[in-house]
């Protein structure tokens, strides 16, 4: 079996192909392609009133690439409905050599300095791969998601992808589209030019979320 290493972990991403684990105690990664894709347009992210005032209240610190093995290994924690994680070690591993190397990212949320909820996920050209997100406090994953599309979309990202369709998801604005439309978007955004925002420089999250929809 070929080892998954890094650079060949990146040329995956770019024609749309990523690893999973059987199991977190499962040393073992196989690939996948799905058939139907969930993608989240960055113009078209719903952004409920509620949350949006629980953002705005300071309730959650949020932070980008300050603690990134920590997302991940929360993220592998078992959770109600999901006892048991597709991320194991060599996942870790790989994601962790590719945040040193500036291709992923995390975003934090913390209350009271202790970390709450957050997501990760892989960044090549203009694309974002979203891998998984975690919440030990109501919205704490919600509020990690508005920050990363408004991160992405001062950044100049063209493309979200969100690999599998939720309910959760769903509720963002987040569509899903066969393989063939996934890959032409894909192309058009893999070798444009982008930058992952790890700060916002004080703007407000919320509205350039909000500015990002109406100006579509």
């Amino acid at each position: 079996m070929l080892e998954i290493t890094p650079d060949l972990l990146l040329q995956a991403y770019r024609i749309g192909v990523f690893p999973m684990g059987e199991r977190r105690d499962d040393p073992k990664l196989h690939w996948l392609d799905p058939r139907l894709r969930a993608v989240l347009p960055l113009d078209g992210f719903h952004l409920p009133h509620r949350l949006a005032r629980t953002i705005r209240s300071g309730r959650f610190s949020v932070s980008a690439d300050t603690a990134f093995a920590k997302i991940v290994r929360a993220c592998a924690e078992p959770r109600p409905g999901h006892p048991e994680s597709w991320i194991n070690e060599p996942i870790i591993d790989l994601y962790s050599e590719l945040h040193h190397r500036g291709h992923a990212h995390s975003i934090e949320c913390r209350i009271g300095g202790q970390l709450v909820g957050g997501l990760y996920g892989v960044s090549v050209g203009a694309a974002f791969f979203g891998e998984s997100m975690f919440s030990r406090e109501r919205d704490a994953s919600k509020v990690a998601l508005v920050h990363l599309v408004a991160r992405l979309i001062q950044g100049g990202f063209r493309l979200l992808d969100c690999q599998f369709m939720t309910e959760h998801l769903r509720s963002f604005g987040a569509v899903e589209i066969p393989r063939e439309a996934f890959r032409a978007l894909l192309a058009n955004a893999i070798d444009r030019p982008a930058a992952f925002q790890r700060e916002l420089g004080g703007a407000d999250p919320c509205a350039i979320v909000q500015a990002s929809t109406r100006t579509s």
